[in-house]
């Protein structure tokens, strides 16, 4: 099937990146989320980010007036019921998810393909609960959205090739690189990247060395370009140790064990960039450590 109308559940930090390369790749976008305030925001967020394309000459300016046109926005879950794909982008807690595709179910089409943007979850449990497993997958977009150039496909144990082929078409048509992971904790990426995360953490904890220290070592020793806890701050401490609990509890392992110093950072709300600490203090005109 063709796809040419898109519903993006939630303007958040995801959301929003999703929104806005579907609207450029020609797509029309029908953004909703439960808060008229974080529509605003993510439209406003959406333009900045196209002007920063249009500067950088990445894009034209006339591409960026379109690609706004193409969005539109709404409080109404319903709304989305005519979409030819739903990109679920909410929260990473189950729950949260299985309300949304309850509550999208008695509206869509029968021929709409489901997708959620989780970053760990079960797939095929998600599917399970809808009327549709065969038409559910999992499409995983990086942050930040326009930059980054994965999508992670994951196949539930019922989604069928139809599905699977549409959404290859979808993710090429987005000039992005498609990367096929099994429907198993965490898929690809985050089964790799979050424990490294966790361990720095962990490094962090157990006084091996400070906040500054460790991420100078993987930056200039392995030759990322951040590092780990710095990552930490920019995806949110909250989803670190929430990809580390669905880790932890699928995979009944003790190395994804999160680490008590990530959890207590969560308690107290420092959860990163979006909350102004985390590992490091954005509060000022440097981001400073906090240990």
């Amino acid at each position: 099937m063709e796809i040419k109308s898109v519903g993006v559940v939630g303007a958040g930090q995801m959301g929003n990146g999703i929104a806005h390369v579907f609207a450029l790749a020609g797509f029309d976008v029908l953004l909703n989320d439960v808060s008229e305030d974080a529509l605003q925001s993510a439209m406003a967020l959406v333009e900045r980010n196209l002007d920063r394309q249009v500067s950088r000459e990445k894009i034209t300016a006339e591409s960026k007036k379109a690609a706004l046109a193409r969005i539109k926005t709404t409080m109404q879950l319903s709304d989305l019921g005519q979409a030819d794909l739903i990109i679920e982008a909410a929260t990473e807690r189950e729950a949260v998810k299985q309300k949304i595709f309850d509550g999208l179910l008695p509206h869509l089409k029968p021929d709409t393909i489901l997708t959620s943007n989780t970053s760990s979850i079960s797939i095929t449990r998600l599917a399970s609960r809808t009327d549709r497993p065969e038409k559910f997958m999992g499409f995983h977009f990086m942050n930040p959205v326009p930059v980054m150039q994965l999508v992670e496909l994951i196949r539930g144990i019922a989604t069928d090739d139809e599905t699977y082929k549409a959404m290859l078409a979808v993710v090429e048509r987005l000039g992005k690189t498609a990367a096929s992971a099994e429907d198993f904790p965490a898929f690809i990426v985050n089964r790799i990247l979050m424990p490294m995360i966790n361990e720095a953490v962990y490094t962090l904890y157990e006084g091996v060395g400070s906040v500054k220290s460790i991420d100078e070592s993987l930056k200039l020793g392995a030759n990322h370009p951040m590092g780990p806890l710095e990552l930490a701050d920019f995806i949110g401490l909250d989803t670190c140790l929430a990809i580390m609990n669905v880790l932890h509890e699928g995979l009944a392992d003790t190395k994804y064990r999160p680490c008590p110093l990530l959890t207590k950072y969560v308690e107290a709300g420092w959860l990163g960039r979006k909350t102004q600490r985390g590992f490091y203090d954005y509060r000022g005109d440097t981001p400073v450590p906090t240990r």
